[in-house]
């Protein structure tokens, strides 16, 4: 029987929605507000799902601090407080949520799945109030 389990982050950054081979016009057609030069920033919520079956010996799926250090290392610490546009994650794509939460999904899973033991089950960034992403099985 696999369990899932879910863990919590936060982290403020600012963003400025553009891509640069269109026009300032183009982009505040395409992004509106959010395309604004001088960015804006949010506090992102960062949710983790692992799924797994209960290790017999530990009685856990993964170990939080493990997974609290690995999520600190690869996303949180990288990206708190900067301009995301400035990351080099982000130099091909735009940084808007859709491309935040591929980009955690992306830094966490080799790690976290290396062994087959578990699998990053779900991420799921919460931007605003309003406007939630999700990557993995939203059920």
């Amino acid at each position: 029987m696999n369990v899932a389990v879910t863990h919590r982050y936060h982290f403020a950054a600012a963003h400025v929605l553009c891509r640069d081979e269109w026009s300032p016009a183009e982009n505040e057609r395409v992004y509106g507000k959010c395309a604004n030069p001088n960015g804006h920033g949010h506090n992102y919520g960062v949710e983790i799902t692992v799924s797994g079956s209960v290790d017999s010996r530990t009685g856990r799926v993964v170990d939080p601090e493990w997974l609290d250090d690995l999520v600190r290392r690869r996303v949180v610490d990288r990206l708190a407080f900067r301009l995301l546009n400035d990351d080099p994650a982000f130099e091909e794509r735009v940084p808007t949520a859709e491309n935040i939460v591929r980009f955690v999904e992306e830094e966490l899973a080799p790690e976290l799945e290396a062994g087959g033991e578990r699998r990053l089950a779900r991420v799921r960034v919460v931007e605003t109030r309003r406007n939630v992403f999700e990557t993995g099985d939203p059920t």
